[in-house]
């Protein structure tokens, strides 16, 4: 079975680049034909679709948080990492990763981490 676990800062100041990395067990990263996302979700809403990384390495973005979103991978350690930057008080959420064959859907999903962004 495939589990996902989220890592990374849970305090981030305005204006700083909030960094988490999702850690795979169970299945490879580069296994075809996944796709491993980034989601959130802000206090009392639905969840967002941040980005993406293929199982090719192929990235996609959310067009609403393309110039501040960045997801990389690191094949070796099978973690994939966001980064999103400039952050303002708008992006304290609770953040998710995931795993889907189609861009949006999901079979695994990680318990989340709570990010707060704080003056």
């Amino acid at each position: 079975q495939v589990q996902l676990q989220e890592s990374g800062s849970g305090l981030v100041k305005p204006s700083q680049t909030l960094s988490l990395t999702c850690t795979v067990s169970g299945g490879s990263i580069t296994t075809n034909y996944y796709f491993w996302s980034w989601i959130r979700q802000p206090p009392g809403k639905g969840l967002e679709w941040m980005g993406a990384i293929a199982y090719s390495g192929s990235t996609y973005y959310s067009p609403s948080l393309k110039s501040r979103t960045s997801i990389s991978r690191d094949t070796s350690k099978n973690q994939f990492t966001l980064q999103l930057s400039s952050v303002t008080l708008e992006d304290t959420d609770v953040y998710y990763c995931d795993r889907g064959k189609v861009l949006g859907s999901n079979d695994y999903r990680g318990q989340g981490t709570q990010v707060t962004v704080y003056s």
